[in-house]
């Protein structure tokens, strides 16, 4: 300031990079479409003493359930497990000191500033594991997503193959006139998925977030695997991922159940397990509202 003293500004604080839990995403695969996410910087301070804007931040939706990871280090920084929760993965930098904060009795016009900080620089990974009220479990071709298909406006792959479902589908049941459910079709498992056979971990890990589980075995008489066999496989790999996960609570459903001799087979199964066996066909809709009914009561109860 001419014949008078220093009037530089300071620098505006640099945006940062957020990512905020949000019900309306269901995918990070628009987020993945970039390699790079830039907030904006501060831009630097002027005469008459004023300070530069700050950056904006950069706030990135991302579904809920989605878990942030050190991309370098590989250890888990964050979990935005419900809706709304916020991760600041990138800090803004400090705007940096104007010359009026240097100025003293001795030395009335300093003709230099403080430079502001860098910002922060991440490298993240992120990974979705899916929230639902009910998880399918099951050998491949246990009829989960043609019951998904039926009961919800889910369109998972059908094949008589195994491994239609590559990645997890999620549908939403109407129950009565008001009330919904929301259902999972995971992945089927394999004998040795927990140490990442078959689809192995993709699999697993999204049954961690499901409240309760519904196995389905295949009771018919073209099943490939005997049924009691069938529920153990599964039974074993989500005991050996964790004793957690294989504590759910959980519903036994017999699947393809059209004939006398699925109903029979049904029946063994129910006595070996000393357990209730619901029955079901989706091909003919028998069993489906009860299951549902069943399936949304053992829900509410471990929510509360």
């Amino acid at each position: 300031m001419p014949k008078g003293g220093p009037d530089g500004g300071d620098g505006g604080l640099g945006g940062s990079v957020i990512l905020r839990a949000s019900a309306q995403e269901n995918s990070l695969l628009k987020l993945g479409r970039r390699k790079h996410y830039l907030a904006e910087n501060g831009r630097p301070g002027g005469p008459s003493n004023k300070s530069g804007k700050s950056g904006e931040d950069l706030v990135l939706d991302v579904p809920i359930g989605t878990q942030v990871f050190d991309a370098d280090h590989h250890n888990l920084l964050f979990d935005l497990a419900t809706e709304a929760l916020t991760l600041v993965v990138a800090k803004g930098g400090r705007g940096g000191k104007g010359n009026q904060h240097f100025a003293t009795s001795v030395r009335q016009t300093p003709r230099f500033a403080q430079a502001g900080e860098e910002g922060e620089k991440l490298r993240v990974r992120l990974e979705l594991k899916l929230f639902a009220e009910v998880g399918l479990v099951g050998l491949p071709n246990a009829g989960k997503s043609t019951f998904l298909s039926k009961v919800t406006a889910a369109t998972p792959k059908i094949a008589d193959y195994p491994f239609t479902t590559l990645v997890p589908q999620v549908g939403i049941a109407t129950i009565g006139d008001y009330d919904t459910l929301v259902i999972a079709d995971l992945p089927g498992l394999i004998e040795g998925a927990s140490e990442g056979a078959g689809l192995g971990h993709r699999f697993l890990k999204h049954v961690e977030r499901c409240r309760v589980l519904l196995q389905l075995v295949d009771c018919s008489p073209l099943a490939e695997d005997e049924p009691m066999h069938a529920f153990r496989v599964v039974d074993a790999e989500l005991a050996k991922r964790s004793p957690e996960m294989h504590a759910k609570p959980r519903l036994v459903a017999a699947s393809k159940c059209e004939s006398e001799e699925a109903e029979e087979c049904a029946a063994k199964l129910e006595r070996e397990l000393g357990l209730p066996v619901l029955r079901f066909s989706s091909a003919t809709g028998q069993g489906l509202d009860a299951l549902l009914r069943a399936a949304q009561s053992l829900a509410r109860h471990a929510q509360s």
